[in-house]
């Protein structure tokens, strides 16, 4: 049995070429495991710094620098993807850009701080963009019944690479802690173990995915332009090259006949806000609430990358079963249990139980939210929509973070009352959520919704 169903893919799709996609979340999915989760976070707070009464929100706010650039950025980006058909090239460039800022993290030694910010920043913010981007494809390769499933394959290869590299990593702590070295002299070398598996599991997505632009989310239906598109079509069927900021304005105007994908954006921004809580804050919670030690904690993160990887292929499949919206409120109503369990227990076993939901939840809703987002997209807008939803994500990486910062500075340094914030975000992503209409957002899109 082929690990990839051909009847789940649009004609002309090799499963080949969706293994190579998946593979970028394989190859990515370190550096969120690594430097935003598990190691960097809790060395730059606790070493870069030393532990200053600023450094958390420090941390915080690099990383809400470097969403605010994306912010501003990609939807315009994602435009111009679209209209020079140039996915692919624009991805290989913020892959380069990742990894070496990467690699650059090893050199922010105690005192650093300004280094440190500055590669955190810069790395990512490609990749951001390389993961909104790299989403984009999602609707090329696969049908509309199967983008949940088609999803899920991508998150779960995903999560596997975050175990790679934490693994590796792993090794590389373990081994140092027996010799009595400092962090300041094992984790830059988890740095480099980081862009190095970044650079090396990305090559089959360059070598084996093929662009094709404008390729219609039906197979068989013909690539037609969306009505109102703000880029006009030149000569050949190429877009004109003005206008990716107008484009990006008028696809927002459209909120009547958008309305559904533009309420799924407050939806998705919402709960990525308590999500990106739990990445950019989880091993700095663990240590100053839980007096975790830094072996504890990645031994924490790796067991969150097991079920998240599980939870996104098993939920993809659960997904197209379910239906979109369903689905979705599924993973949030996960979510505010974690939540509950993480700030009200105090037992250690409690916040592993708290981790092991948190993974499951985030696995199933971030492949989710890439399924309804590919659902609900032009045929001929997949860029600039998932530059949108990027856009969203961002906003969320900026609120999310700042807020449970802003908490425990405001209290003092009570992390539990700033986790306990968090689930505020899930809730009312779960009422907004109760608007969105997936069907009606599709037709919008002038696509047909799959069979129930």
């Amino acid at each position: 049995m082929a690990v990839f169903d051909r009847t789940s893919l649009n004609d002309g799709v090799r499963p080949r070429e969706v293994f190579a996609w998946a593979m970028y979340d394989f190859a990515n999915s370190g550096y969120t495991t690594v430097v935003l989760t598990a190691v960097f976070n809790a060395y730059f707070v606790g070493a870069v710094a030393g532990g200053a009464s600023w450094a958390t929100f420090a941390w915080t706010a690099a990383l809400a620098v470097s969403s605010l650039l994306v912010v501003l950025s990609a939807p315009a980006i994602g435009a111009w993807a679209d209209a020079h058909t140039a996915k692919r090239r624009l991805l290989a460039m913020a892959t380069v850009g990742c990894v070496v800022f990467t690699a650059a993290l090893s050199w922010a030694g105690p005192g650093d701080v300004a280094l440190a910010v500055i590669a955190v920043i810069v790395s990512n913010y490609f990749y951001s963009v390389a993961e909104g981007l790299v989403a984009a494809f999602l609707p090329e390769l696969a049908k509309p019944a199967a983008l949940g499933k088609v999803s899920g394959w991508g998150w779960s290869f995903g999560y596997f690479g975050g175990m790679l590299t934490l693994g590796l990593s792993l090794l590389v702590v373990m081994s140092a802690q027996a010799k009595g070295q400092p962090a300041s002299e094992f984790v830059p070398l988890t740095m480099w173990i980081t862009a190095i598996v970044y650079a090396l599991a990305c090559l089959p997505t360059f070598l084996c995915l093929r662009e094709r632009g404008g390729a219609p989310a039906v197979p068989g239906a013909a690539v037609r332009p969306s009505e109102g598109s703000a880029v006009p079509a030149m000569a050949g069927g190429q877009a004109a090259p003005v206008g990716t900021f107008a484009r990006l304005a008028r696809t927002w105007r459209e909120s009547a006949r958008f309305a559904d994908f533009r309420r799924m954006l407050v939806c998705g921004g919402l709960y990525q806000a308590g999500i990106s809580v739990v990445i950019a804050l989880a091993a700095v919670y663990a240590e100053q609430a839980m007096g975790f030690t830094q072996l504890q904690t990645m031994m924490l993160v790796f067991l969150v990358n097991i079920a998240s990887a599980a939870g996104a292929f098993g939920f993809g499949y659960a997904q197209d079963w379910l239906g979109h919206r369903r689905a979705l409120a599924v993973t949030l109503v996960g979510w505010i249990v974690m939540v509950a369990i993480a700030a009200l227990g105090t037992s250690v076993s409690a916040f592993w139980l708290a981790a092991g939901i948190a993974g499951l939840c985030m696995g199933s809703s971030q492949s989710c939210g890439r399924a309804i987002v590919a659902a609900m997209a032009p045929a001929d807008r997949l860029a600039e929509f998932f530059g949108l939803w990027t856009l969203a994500v961002r906003i969320a990486a900026i609120v999310g973070p700042l807020t449970y910062g802003a908490v425990t500075w405001i209290t003092a340094g009570n992390h539990r009352l700033a986790i306990g914030t968090t689930a505020l975000f899930f809730v009312a992503a779960l009422a907004v959520l109760r608007g969105v209409d997936i069907g009606r957002g599709i037709r919008a899109a002038g696509l047909s919704p799959p069979a129930a």
